[in-house]
């Protein structure tokens, strides 16, 4: 069920399913959002709202209505 923008999350691989489920990972990202890896410490362009390091694989994921937040940008784990 698609929860609008009012949906939660408890953790990184709950924001990837649910964006995987509605269709929204392969969308493109705002231009210019840059976070540091949490397992590495590179810093990753987010091209998509599914977007993986280069250097160690971590996947990351926000929800489109998220998408200009680098604060809500979740870690879901490596290679998820």
């Amino acid at each position: 069920m698609h929860d609008g923008c009012t949906g939660t999350f408890e953790n990184g691989k709950m924001v990837v399913d649910k964006i995987r489920m509605m269709g929204f990972n392969t969308r493109l990202m705002p231009p210019g959002i840059i976070i540091r890896c949490v397992e590495c410490g590179n810093e990753i362009e987010m091209t998509h709202l599914e977007s993986k390091c280069p250097k160690c694989n971590m996947v990351y994921g926000v929800t489109p209505c998220s998408a200009s937040d680098p604060e809500k940008i979740m870690a879901a784990g490596k290679n998820y």
